[in-house]
């Protein structure tokens, strides 16, 4: 038993898919951050547009 666990801590079999999980997993960590950020931001920019629109309206089409 004490063989068949040496053999297991020796073994770097395992190695590029734990850098391929954790390199991966940092990429799907950024795309969210970067949804978030992005979508945020165009709910400002929506805003920011829509209130520009409504002045724009008002002073072509006054009441």
């Amino acid at each position: 038993m004490v063989r068949v666990f040496r053999n297991f801590l020796r073994s770097d079999a395992g190695a590029v898919t734990v850098d391929w999980v954790v390199l991966t997993a940092s990429v799907v960590f950024m795309a969210a951050i970067s949804f978030y950020q992005i979508r945020d931001s165009s709910g400002n920019m929506e805003e920011a547009t829509a209130s520009a629109l409504a002045a724009e309206q008002a002073s072509l089409f006054p009441e």
